[in-house]
């Protein structure tokens, strides 16, 4: 098998960098290699790509065959356009110095077509972020109108409830009711106090004798029986 002008992947994980280089076409990707001859960065924008022209071109005309990969950035880089006009000079077509004037002038035109691209690419960049900005913007505007409305709307309710506080007198009178005389009538009582009606009795005095001892034993002595007094007998005077 022909020798190929390939790409072997280098980098970590989520973030590929590629050599490109010449290799055996039985070998793994990842095998040996003959030669390297550059280098492609897909993450960079624009894309990076580092290649040596000559021996690339060197290469192409000893029959080493791109991948299709390896053929788009030969073609980007002008390799594959320059091997043309190359063949053409073999087959007399064209003189080298028609064939590298043809070179130059695609070569020019490639490259205000570069940097065309990257000026847009950077306008395209710039617009994009002064959308985002605008937009966080118009965000953190909103945010901000919305807390100065919920303190506003605070700051109203805190002085409504000072006004409210300052019309409303420190000291409200209560009225208590009147004290109940001792000697009211049940009625009264029961309309003040909401209870039910009381009874009310009034004490009997009594009378305690002069000779009645100062100090009461606290068991009386009971009472003796009195005898029973015997049946008046009367006797009939006779007769005369």
């Amino acid at each position: 098998m022909p020798t190929k002008i390939r790409l072997q992947r280098k980098g970590k994980k989520g973030q590929p960098f590629y050599h490109i280089v010449i290799a055996d076409g039985r070998a793994p990707r990842e095998g040996r290699f003959i030669e390297r001859i550059g280098t492609y960065n897909p993450l960079a924008k624009p894309a990076e790509i580092e290649l040596d022209f000559d021996k690339t071109l060197d290469w192409l005309q000893k029959g080493a065959q791109p991948t299709d990969t390896a053929r788009a950035i030969l073609t980007f880089k002008g390799v594959m356009y320059k091997a043309h006009l190359l063949k053409g000079v073999k087959k007399g077509a064209m003189t080298p110095e028609q064939a590298e004037a043809k070179f130059q002038e695609w070569s020019t035109a490639k490259q205000e077509k570069v940097n065309t691209s990257i000026k847009a690419e950077s306008l395209n960049l710039k617009e994009s972020l002064k959308s985002a900005m605008a937009y966080e913007k118009e965000v953190n505007e909103k945010k901000a109108n919305e807390i100065a409305k919920k303190m506003a709307k605070a700051a109203k309710a805190e002085a409504d409830a000072r006004h409210v506080a300052e019309e409303v007198p420190a000291e409200v009178p209560v009225e208590v009711p009147a004290e109940v005389p001792a000697e009211a009538p049940a009625e009264v009582v029961a309309e003040v106090t909401d209870e039910a009606p009381v009874e009310v009795t009034t004490e009997v005095p009594v009378e305690i004798p002069a000779e009645m001892p100062a100090e009461i034993p606290a068991e009386a002595p009971e009472a003796p029986e009195t005898p029973e007094a015997p049946e008046e007998t009367t006797t009939e005077e006779p007769k005369a």
